[in-house]
């Protein structure tokens, strides 16, 4: 029977300062994290990170509450940053790590970032943008970082100079990963550093329309979400035995909740994958350990359904395979229970909500719905007059519950938008709920393009074509992919110049990371529009 929230004692922490705490002294000497071949204790991440913060304190100018980036793949320097960061008392903003130097540039002045943390494969990007924003502090990693003497070398030699993936950069006063790390001074818990509802973490997301904002969520919505998590993972996982493979982004929410605090908390062993793309890696990662834990999004599950290797191994040990990000196919959903015997637990969340909302029960799942709320979390179903519909009939999904975000950093108006006058969050996401509490997910009532499990904003989109001097205006849509979810698509309005459809291509490169970028291109004469001008894109998907 699933645990109560109240049983799983959320309120016990008071910070997640006090959580990493009880990691180290309840699983010292376990397991905590793997990645190209190296393995970590509790203990020694939590040394590793207390070096972290005492280089924070006595070596930067960074103060209690500054924002800190951090611009990682799933390394073991991700887990060892966060906790250092918030140690130090600073606020984590995590960037993802294929932005373009423009996307870095938005996310980093908009959350006034003081200092980053990125891997040296990304300076080149940083360098562009640097004298624009207000970092002062910039850590540079290495993919050989905490790895042996001649691993370390093998990999960084190979990153530079075999797959070629280092540029030449120059970024001067910046300090070394390895130095911080291996920092001597003493490390003292700040005065006035954030506990309970302060922010913690900002996570940036479109919500459901427009440009990237930043998600602000506080130490206590990030534990209650990890606790709530946690309630259905104890129906299959069992604490201080599990080895939980790690290929999802640790920068994206629910990979964040589940690796670097629910499992963590657990004592369980979080085995990183830097590049779930490399198929041969990622089932090498299966051929090595005993894998009891996967947490995937539809592409991935579906690539690994045609990898031959993978169809070959032993998954008598795997019991819990989860999904979320996009919708799972049926079809896949399926398959992989046929070709590895453990069926997929698909779930709903956002970044605004920590980011898990429901998760289907172990045992009871249904396919194609996100299953039942987790504990302690409410939600109702409106109409467009903002009138609750009965079980069954389509609407506007809003939810409540301690999971639920603080608001959009310093954005007042927007937040004020996003919640109702009783505090209830609106999701954006149409839904349907049955008799008995599944959640379905029918549709976005905005214009999001969901591909691969990441959220893409047309209007990011449309503002970088339209930078382009042989463009008047362009409308982006998303069209259903049983790969990928949705695909992107483009019409463009030329403005009398001439341009090709791959020159255009090569203009959307330079701006936008490779999974925004549109796979068809349409040249029109015009776009429809509203009697106020408003592109209607309802009427470009019809």
């Amino acid at each position: 029977m699933e645990k109560l929230l109240s049983e799983l004692s959320p309120h016990q922490y008071n910070s997640l300062r006090e959580l990493f705490s009880y990691f180290s002294s309840e699983h010292a000497s376990l397991k905590a994290f793997t990645c190209l071949g190296k393995t970590l204790t509790y203990e020694e991440i939590e040394k590793l990170s207390d070096n972290f913060a005492a280089y924070i304190q006595a070596h930067t100018d960074l103060q209690v509450g500054d924002r800190v980036a951090i611009q990682l793949l799933n390394l073991l320097q991700f887990p060892i940053t966060f906790y250092g960061l918030i140690k130090a008392g600073l606020v984590v903003v995590t960037t993802n790590p294929l932005y373009t130097s423009q996307e870095m540039l938005h996310q980093f002045a908009d959350s006034g970032v003081k200092g980053i943390v990125i891997l040296d494969a990304f300076c080149e990007k940083l360098e562009k943008i640097l004298p624009k924003t207000e970092i002062t502090t910039v850590i540079i990693s290495r993919l050989g970082d905490l790895q042996g003497p001649l691993q370390s070398k093998i990999l960084n030699f190979g990153a530079r100079y075999v797959k070629r993936i280092v540029p030449n950069y120059k970024i001067p006063n910046s300090v070394s990963f390895e130095t911080v790390v291996t920092c001597q001074d003493r490390y003292m818990e700040p005065e006035g550093a954030g506990v309970d509802n302060d922010v913690a973490l900002i996570l940036y997301t479109g919500g459901t329309t427009g440009v990237s904002k930043g998600a602000m969520l506080s130490h206590r919505n990030l534990i209650s979400n990890m606790m709530q998590l946690r309630s259905r993972c104890l129906l299959l996982i069992r604490d201080k035995l599990e080895n939980i493979a790690a290929p999802l982004p640790l920068y994206h929410s629910y990979a964040f909740l589940l690796h670097c605090l629910t499992m963590p908390y657990a004592g369980n062993h979080n085995i990183l994958i830097p590049n779930p793309r490399d198929l041969k890696s990622l089932v090498a990662v299966f051929q090595k350990f005993v894998i009891n834990g996967f947490v995937g999004i539809n592409t991935l599950y579906l690539a690994l359904l045609q990898n031959e290797k993978f169809k070959t191994l032993n998954f008598e040990n795997l019991k819990f395979c989860g999904a979320g990000g996009m919708a799972m196919s049926t079809s896949v959903s399926q398959q992989w229970e046929t070709v590895t015997g453990s069926e997929i637990i698909e779930g709903y969340g956002l970044t605004e909500c920590s980011p898990v909302v429901s998760v289907n029960i172990p045992g009871k799942v249904r396919v194609g719905t996100v299953g039942h709320l987790v504990p302690e979390t409410e939600c109702k179903v409106v109409d467009d007059e903002e009138n609750e519909v009965p079980p069954g009939d389509r609407g506007e999904l809003w939810v409540r519950g301690p999971q639920v975000m603080l608001g959009y950093w310093d954005k007042n108006n927007t937040t004020e938008q996003t919640y109702s006058s009783s505090d209830w969050f609106k999701t954006g996401d149409l839904v349907e709920i049955s008799q008995d509490g599944y959640i379905s997910i029918v549709d976005r009532k905005k214009d999001m393009i969901l591909v691969s499990g990441f959220n893409v904003f047309p209007n990011e989109i449309e503002d970088w074509v339209n930078q382009h001097p042989s463009v008047l205006e362009s409308a982006a849509i998303g069209v259903p992919n049983e790969k990928t979810g949705e695909l992107i698509k483009l019409f463009v309005v030329l403005n009398g110049s001439s341009i090709t459809e791959s020159e255009l291509l090569s203009h959307c490169r330079k701006g936008l990371t490779a999974y925004k970028l549109p796979k068809e291109i349409v040249f029109t004469q015009e776009l429809p529009k509203s009697n106020i001008g408003k592109i209607l894109r309802r009427e470009l998907r019809q």
